[in-house]
């Protein structure tokens, strides 16, 4: 698949979550939460359900969506703690090749509008030629720490707001050109603060809800209390409305992309992508927060599953929900294809191009697929890691590897998908176990950079401080658990 219709390269929109889990969504079968944009593009397009991200906090799933690389292999491990301004910026992602480079290169206009959190956010990277940035990676929805043309600004409006505003400027200034366009829309929705930051009658909307799609259970064991705000557990109705608005609030804003899309007549010419970095847990299994909700990190599908839709009428599938087994390092390869564009380091990437899976006739054999995996011949197991925690999956079973010494984690997701029963260690389950802890040692040890080992370094899910593999002058290149 090479190009747009005629031969023409397509416009996309790739709009990034953050913190936005899977279930929180009304197409993916949430009744409580308002998403009618989301659900339209759903509806307009493909929405998969079992998308992975690569690692569940922002920074190194973001650099895997832009590189094809696992965090083993761009060396961002934990969320960027230090190096995002001032005199000690650094470029995390320096040297390496992003899917933007490479549009870039062969004509693409590239513009972000939104969040970057991969390092030295006054300067444009990675073929971007327009930057409306995050100085950081988030805070407060009003008074948001921005950079405009080069200079740190504050912005005094709701920033899901501020960022569309710039993202429809984008549209609207290259709506004509011949060149084809690529615009990331990076949200700080629906990452914490909830409570008053959000427009005051969309969280009221909420007032009667049960939440019921959010079970508060009992605080989980390993749970990291610093990671989250401190009144999640005293004032977790009004958190839970704050999550909910900050999520419909981002929806009304892409509402007004794909419309302004319409009204510019490019909407059968534009690709809109929709996901989330990580995914996030309101109370599910006892935890507010993802991967670094707990310490050691946790890999449960609440943290790792992402939301996933790809719309392009006249072009892909319609209304079609695809169960492929699919993760972020996947990003790279099937959107360089999709552009029919080349990517040169495709051998040394673990991704494969998923964008076949888009099309309509294939979407429309998928329908009577019961195991569409199995039957396409992509790989049905995806990986996971964040730091010294690995996980392997397939449709019915997920293994998590702590090294050096566990805990370890082992379920059975056929009978037991809310992953409530540990199966590890038991004599009855060693054959299973074994093999799947022998296919997560060949796959990692096949990808990663012995000089930037997960596994390897002091992450805590506090944040990173320096680049992996240096420790910068003696110093630990994590946050040390506190």
């Amino acid at each position: 698949m090479t190009g747009g219709a005629g031969g023409e390269r397509p416009n996309i929109v790739f709009i990034l979550a953050d913190d936005q889990g899977a279930w929180a969504m009304g197409c993916a079968g949430n009744p409580e939460i308002r998403t009618p944009h989301l659900d339209r593009l759903a509806a307009e397009g493909i929405r998969f359900d079992n998308f992975f991200c690569t690692s569940p906090v922002c920074s190194p799933a973001r650099a895997s969506l832009l590189t094809g690389r696992i965090p083993s292999q761009h060396g961002v491990h934990d969320w960027i703690r230090e190096g995002n301004t001032g005199p000690e910026a650094v470029e995390y992602l320096q040297g390496q090749t992003a899917y933007t480079d490479i549009m870039a290169e062969h004509g693409y206009i590239c513009g972000l509008s939104g969040k970057w959190h991969l390092g030295d956010s006054l300067k444009p990277q990675k073929g971007f030629s327009h930057w409306y940035a995050h100085q950081t990676g988030g805070g407060n929805y009003y008074g948001a720490p921005m950079i405009r043309d080069g200079v740190p600004v504050t912005e005094p409006g709701y920033v899901t707001e501020a960022i569309t505003d710039d993202a429809l400027e984008f549209l609207d200034a290259h709506a004509g050109g011949a060149a084809p366009f690529y615009l990331s829309v990076h949200y700080t929705a629906p990452h914490s603060p909830w409570i008053d930051n959000h427009p005051q009658h969309i969280v009221d909307s909420y007032n009667d809800c049960a939440f019921a799609s959010c079970p508060q259970e009992p605080p989980h064991p390993w749970s990291l209390p610093s990671t989250v705000p401190a009144d999640v557990r005293t004032r977790t109705r009004d958190n839970l409305q704050g999550y909910f608005a900050a999520v419909t609030a981002m929806d009304e804003q892409i509402g007004r992309i794909a419309n302004r899309l319409e009204q510019l007549g490019l909407r059968e010419r534009t690709l809109i992508v929709f996901t989330s970095d990580n995914g996030f847990n309101c109370g599910h299994h006892g935890i507010w927060g993802k991967g670094n909700g707990t310490f050691p990190q946790n890999m449960y599908d609440t943290s790792v599953k992402v939301p996933f839709i790809w719309s392009h009428p006249g072009r892909s599938a319609a209304g079609m929900v695809c169960g492929e087994l699919l993760s972020g390092y996947d990003v790279m390869p099937t959107l360089l294809e999709y552009a029919g564009l080349p990517q040169p380091d495709a051998v040394s990437l673990p991704g494969r191009s998923f964008a076949g899976l888009t099309a309509e006739e294939e979407a429309a054999a998928l329908r009577t697929q019961e195991d569409a995996s199995s039957e396409t011949g992509r790989p049905v197991v995806v990986y996971d890691e964040y730091g010294p925690v690995r996980m392997v999956r397939t449709k019915s079973w997920k293994y998590v590897h702590r090294y050096p010494y566990g805990p370890h984690e082992l379920y059975d997701l056929s009978g037991d998908p809310g992953e409530t029963d540990n199966k590890a260690g038991r004599k009855s389950f060693q054959d299973i176990e074994t093999q799947l802890r022998a296919e997560l040692e060949e796959w990692f040890a096949r990808y990663v950079n012995p000089q930037l080992d997960g596994v390897r370094e002091a992450v805590t899910g506090k944040g990173q401080l320096y680049l992996a593999g240096t420790a910068a002058k003696g110093r630990r290149a994590f946050h040390e658990l506190e």
